[in-house]
C-alpha cells in the first residue's frame, strides 16, 4: 500500500518508519528544505533508541521516501497521515485541499489539537467533494521510547465513525495489534478528548505526589516508602507516582494546557488542572530552594553542577524542561552553572544564547561537578545512576547532592561522606 505521512514531528518519523518496516511504500513529507536535505542524506530528524537505525534501513531499502511539502503530491497514495505540530489545523486543512489524490481512501489525523478539529477536517473533506474517510488516531507515543510505544502499544485510540474506515485502519495497524486487541474505537471527538484526559490524569498524579513529598519532609516521613505502599494498592497502581522536580516537554505540558483551555471555555471554574500546572511550575524550582536554604541565601559566586537538561531521559529536547527554570533561578542569584547531558547540550546551548547568564557545557559529568558547591540531578539518565562517589567528594568544593529524581539511596550516599537531599526523603 502507498501511504503519505505529513509532518516534521517525532510522531511523523515514527509512523513513517513503522509503516515502511511493515512493507508499505511511505512518502514522508516534511515542511522545510533543511529537514528534507537531512532526510535525503539518510539523517533522521529525531534520534531515539533504535529509531535512527530503523529509519536508515527503510530509507536504504527504498520503502521510505523523503519528500518536501509543496512539491507534487505522491501519486497513488490511498492513505494520508497528518502528524503535524500541535495546533496546526490551518496547515492540515491546506494539505487536505491541495495534496489529496483521487484515490485517497482515508485521512488519519494524529495531530494534537483542541477537541473538534477532526470534525472540522471531516467537514472540509465533504466541502471539496472528497470521498476519503477522516479518522483520528491521537499520538500516544512516549518520547524517549517512541518507536516501541507505537509498535507495541498498550492502547490505541481510534476515532472512527465509518465501518469501512475502521476495517482499513485495523488492517494498517494489524502488525502492532497482534498480542491482544488494544484498539479502542470511539467517535472523533471522544478520541481527541480521551488523549487530553489521559495527559491530565498523568500530570495530576505527578503533581499530587510532589505535594505529598513536600508534606512528608515536614513530617519526617520518607516519601519513597509511601510511594511503594500506594503503588501496591490495585486501585492506584505504580505508574506516575515518582515525585521529583517537575515534568516538562512539548507533549504533556501542552496537552494539559489544551485541556485547561477547554475547561475555561466550557466551565466557570477549571479548578484542579490549573492547580496541577501551578504545582508543577513551583516544583521545577524545588532544587533551587533546597540549595538556597542549605547556604542560607549566601549563594552568589557559588558553582552548581547540573546533571541532565533534557525534559526526560532518551531525548535531546529541552522544551519546558525543569532544568531551564533551575538555571534561570541560579543565574538570577549570580551562581555559576555547569551542565552535562548525554544528548541535550546542543539544544540547551541554543536556548541559552542571548540570555543573561553564562553556561558551561561539559563533556563529562565529572567535568561539570569539578569545583561545584552543589550537584543537582535533574534528568535521570542511566549513566548518572552509579557515579564514583569518592571522586565527587574529592572534586567538589562542597559535596552537596540534590537528587531531583530520588534515584540514589540516601543512607549509602551519606555513608560515602557526602550531603544528600532528595524530594521527600529523610
Amino acid at each position: 500500500m502507498q501511504i503519505s505521512v505529513y509532518g516534521d514531528t517525532l510522531c511523523a518519523q515514527v509512523t513513517a518508519t513503522a509503516l515502511a518496516q511493515t512493507g508499505h511504500l511511505v512518502h514522508w513529507f516534511v515542511m522545510t528544505s533543511d529537514d528534507h536535505s537531512r532526510l535525503l542524506q539518510g539523517e533522521p530528524l529525531f534520534r531515539e533508541q533504535g529509531l535512527d537505525r530503523l529509519f536508515a534501513e527503510q530509507f536504504t531499502a527504498g520503502r521510505l521516501l523523503p519528500c518536501l511539502y509543496g512539491t507534487t503530491p505522491a501519486q497513488g497514495c490511498c492513505v494520508v497521515f497528518l502528524a503535524l505540530a500541535p495546533d496546526s489545523e490551518p496547515l492540515a486543512s491546506t494539505i487536505l485541499t491541495t495534496q489529496l489524490g483521487d484515490g485517497c481512501e482515508i485521512v488519519v489525523n494524529q495531530t494534537i489539537g483542541p477537541v473538534g478539529v477532526a470534525e472540522r477536517l471531516k467537514q472540509g473533506l465533504c466541502d471539496i467533494g472528497s470521498k476519503a474517510v477522516l479518522v483520528a488516531l491521537p499520538d500516544l507515543i512516549q518520547e524517549g521510547n517512541a518507536y516501541l510505544t507505537f509498535t507495541r502499544p498498550e492502547s490505541m485510540l481510534l476515532g472512527c465513525e465509518n465501518g469501512e474506515g475502521e476495517a482499513l485502519m485495523r488492517e494498517l495497524l494489524r502488525p502492532f495489534n497482534r498480542r491482544k486487541d488494544v484498539i479502542h474505537v470511539m467517535s472523533l471527538r471522544e478520541a481527541e478528548f480521551s488523549k487530553l484526559a489521559i495527559s491530565g490524569i498523568l500530570a495530576t498524579r505527578i503533581s499530587y505526589m510532589n505535594d505529598m513529598a513536600s508534606l512528608s519532609e515536614s513530617l519526617g516521613v520518607d516519601i519513597d516508602v509511601v510511594r511503594v505502599a500506594m503503588g501496591a494498592d490495585s486501585r492506584i497502581g505504580e505508574s506516575y507516582l515518582y515525585p521529583g522536580c517537575g515534568f516538562g516537554g512539548p507533549g504533556l505540558s501542552s496537552n494539559v494546557l489544551a485541556l485547561v483551555d477547554v475547561l475555561h471555555e466550557k466551565a466557570a471554574e477549571p479548578g484542579l488542572l490549573e492547580e496541577v500546572l501551578r504545582t508543577n511550575e513551583r516544583q521545577k524550582e524545588v532544587l533551587f530552594r533546597k540549595f538556597w536554604q542549605y547556604y542560607r541565601g549566601n549563594v552568589a559566586g557559588k558553582r552548581v553542577a547540573i546533571w541532565g537538561a533534557a525534559f526526560k531521559p532518551g531525548t535531546p529536547r529541552v522544551e519546558n524542561a525543569p532544568a531551564l527554570k533551575v538555571i534561570e533561578a541560579l543565574w538570577a542569584q549570580g551562581v555559576e552553572v555547569a551542565v552535562h547531558d548525554p544528548r541535550a547540550l546542543p539544544d540547551l546551548g541554543a536556548w541559552a544564547q542571548g540570555r543573561r547568564g553564562e553556561l558551561a557545557l561539559c563533556d563529562t559529568p565529572y567535568d561539570a561537578a569539578f569545583g561545584a558547591d552543589a550537584l543537582m540531578l535533574v534528568t535521570e539518565w542511566k549513566p548518572y545512576w552509579s557515579p564514583d562517589w569518592q571522586r565527587l567528594k574529592r572534586d567538589m568544593r562542597n559535596p552537596l547532592i540534590l537528587d531531583g529524581r530520588n534515584i540514589y539511596d540516601p543512607a549509602f550516599v551519606r555513608a560515602q561522606g557526602l550531603v544528600y537531599q532528595g524530594i521527600g526523603r529523610i
